[in-house]
């Protein structure tokens, strides 16, 4: 059997780590590095729009100084971390916060070549050198300067990308370890698993592995209380039937043989002496009707064997009708009057009114009847009695046959419905037995849908009951 499901599971994790590594070094620090330049963006662009309305436009009113306007925004420069210029259209920077030089009132001012405000796009702000200012890669973001609803100049604040940059790293690492927390996390959780579930059914499949090679004693592990621990033990109980099957089949080829084999050797033993001379010819007519009466057996058998497996093979049709049950025990037990005659055991009839209707297959409960009583007379005592009675209770009929024989040893009641078992004291008692007649009675009562049971006292004696559904003349005559 290959073992494929676990390094599939293993597999199955390993991957899953791989791609939450490559999803976190790669779209995870492009997400977090976007996330926080637009938020540094729009901090920025708040500001520059307060600089705006606040400082550079009392600059163009002619309020306010250079100088004096630097002096108020160097402190928010340093808090920023950034630079804040004033420029003004064409380009020219009217102040910068970096600057260790004051600014100058009417001096040449710095100008940046090819400068224009359209270049921003449709954004307010962009990354790059800003036009070759900067050697490293810095945001920058811009707030137009409007007086009197013309736009005068702009404000434009500076910060360096790497600031950004060393953030996300920042972000990134805390991602790592909160993945490297969940991945183990999950490793516990596949360890669970490996545990409450891959290991038992490992067990299970191990189990039925010794079940197909025939081995039936070999008992599954697993005693959890659920769907898994159901299986192992639903297979647990499986095994313990087929291996009790196994060894019924094992009796039943041995009763088999042994009841085959019994009258065979006793017709080839008393064949081969009448041919040798053993048994001399006025003495034939006496070993003849020992053959016959093996013979006679020997049909008896097959026919059981044959009957039997009819009602085994779920095909059995039943000719349902309505008859009296109690003319029914009445004319089966005449059929034992010379049985017992010499046995001097007598019938107590205790039926419930003149005529008790069923509805049944007359023939298969006649037979019924039959093999109970035959088998109330094996085994009663002489000088005895044997009680047949019927009721009627709930739209049932209960028919008890009942003797005060020998009985059945406790450990074998449960065993008498199997087919060719005999308990030690029949065998000792009634050689002349198949074995078959209560496993015939069962089957029928079964194909009927009703039940038998067997109530029996060692040294007292045995009662069997069993129902019949009361017949609709019956209900309608009552």
């Amino acid at each position: 059997m290959k073992r494929t499901l676990y390094p599939k599971l293993l597999g199955g994790y390993l991957i899953y780590g791989l791609i939450c590594f490559i999803i976190i070094s790669t779209f995870g620090y492009h997400i977090t590095f976007n996330f926080l330049e637009r938020r540094d963006a729009s901090t920025l662009y708040r500001e520059s729009a307060l600089i705006s309305s606040n400082y550079a436009e009392n600059y163009f009113k002619r309020s306010t100084t250079l100088e004096e306007m630097k002096t108020q925004l160097s402190t928010l420069s340093t808090y920023l971390s950034s630079e804040i210029w004033i420029i003004d259209k064409q380009g020219q920077i009217l102040l910068n916060t970096a600057s260790a030089t004051s600014p100058v009132e009417n001096a040449e001012p710095e100008v940046i070549p090819d400068f224009d405000v359209t270049d921003f796009g449709s954004k307010y702000y962009r990354t790059g050198n800003f036009y070759g200012h900067f050697d490293t890669e810095t945001l920058s973001v811009f707030s137009p300067i409007t007086v009197n609803y013309k736009v005068r100049g702009y404000v434009i604040i500076h910060k360096p990308v790497s600031s950004i940059v060393n953030l996300s790293n920042q972000l990134t690492n805390l991602s790592y370890q909160t993945f490297a927390l969940l991945f183990l996390a999950a490793f516990v959780v596949l360890a669970l698993f490996t545990w409450i579930v891959y290991i038992p059914i490992r067990k299970i499949a191990q189990g039925a592995n010794e079940y197909a090679s025939g081995n039936f004693e070999a008992k599954i592990d697993v005693h959890s209380n659920d769907e898994i621990g159901y299986l192992a033990a639903s297979l647990n109980y499986m095994a313990n039937e087929l291996n009790t099957l196994e060894e019924d089949q094992r009796k039943f080829v041995s009763n088999v043989s042994h009841d085959f084999r019994s009258p065979l050797t006793s017709i080839k033993g008393y064949v081969e002496a009448m041919l040798d001379g053993t048994i001399p010819v006025e003495m034939q007519d006496k070993y003849l009707n020992i053959i016959l009466f093996e013979t006679e057996r020997l049909n008896k058998l097959t026919k059981s064997l044959l009957e039997l497996n009819k009602f085994g093979s779920h095909g059995v049709m039943l000719d349902i009708t309505s008859f009296d049950i109690n003319h029914t025990i009445r004319m089966t037990v005449q059929t034992f009057e010379g049985t017992c005659m010499e046995k001097h055991i007598s019938f107590n009839l205790i039926l419930s009114g003149e005529t008790l209707f069923v509805s049944a297959d007359f023939s298969k409960i006649q037979q019924v009847l039959y093999n109970l009583i035959d088998n109330a007379l094996k085994f009663s005592h002489a000088n005895s009695s044997i009680t047949i009675e019927t009721t009627e209770k709930n739209e049932k009929v209960f028919v008890s046959v009942k003797d005060t024989g020998i009985g059945i040893p406790k450990d074998s009641i449960k065993k008498i419905w199997d087919r060719f078992y005999k308990t030690d004291l029949s065998r000792g008692k009634d050689k002349k037995g198949t074995g078959l007649g209560l496993s015939i009675v069962k089957e029928i009562i079964q194909a009927h849908g009703e039940n038998i049971n067997c109530i029996s006292t060692e040294g007292v004696g045995t009662e069997f009951i069993f129902t019949l559904p009361l017949a609709k003349e019956q209900e309608e005559h009552a």
